[in-house]
């Protein structure tokens, strides 16, 4: 599977024996990692990606994605499907960025990435949630141009759905 490229990154589709060693903490030598990586997150979504393909086969192209720069090729976070789409279309994405790569519209343009590759693939509605509390997130949501769709005691929901062409711009290549 090709890696997605957007202006400024480069969404690399984890393999298993990326993900194994992401979860082993042993560094891959195609991409230096950045401060701070992984996180927490990117190990917990290394595991769920490795318990998928251990159970229903790889998931791939709707599987996890490394976020790395562009400009030098440093890991820094990830996004990625929770899974398939869904009989009616509709997936689950989440991302994370390591602290030091917050703040920089990296988090936007990886999940517009995303969006226009989802929808390229079939996919008639995406998904994501934020904590309540956790307004960068749901920033980052609405500058990728998902929609809130309501909220619980706990997070605020959203979600872009398509019934033509979707209104994101900067559109991802695929690199062979």
């Amino acid at each position: 599977m090709s890696d997605l490229v957007t202006e400024r990154l480069v969404l690399h589709p984890l393999t298993v024996g990326e993900a194994e060693r992401l979860v082993a903490g042993e560094v891959d030598n195609s991409a230096p990692w950045g401060p701070g990586y992984p996180t927490v997150g990117d190990v917990d979504a290394a595991r769920r990606f490795l318990g998928t393909c251990a159970s229903t086969g790889d998931p791939r192209p709707f599987g996890n994605y490394e976020i790395r720069r562009r400009e030098d090729g440093q890991a820094i976070g990830g996004v990625g499907f929770h899974g398939s789409a869904d009989e009616n279309g509709k997936v689950t994405i989440g991302y994370g960025l390591v602290p030091s790569a917050r703040g920089m519209g990296y988090a936007s343009e990886a999940l517009r990435g995303l969006l226009l590759f989802a929808w390229a693939h079939g996919v008639t509605c995406v998904r994501g949630d934020a904590d309540l509390d956790n307004l960068a997130s749901q920033h980052v949501m609405t500058a990728a141009g998902m929609r809130p769709a309501g909220e619980d005691e706990r997070v605020r929901y959203f979600e872009t759905a398509w019934t033509d062409t979707p209104e994101i711009t900067d559109p991802p290549t695929e690199t062979p």
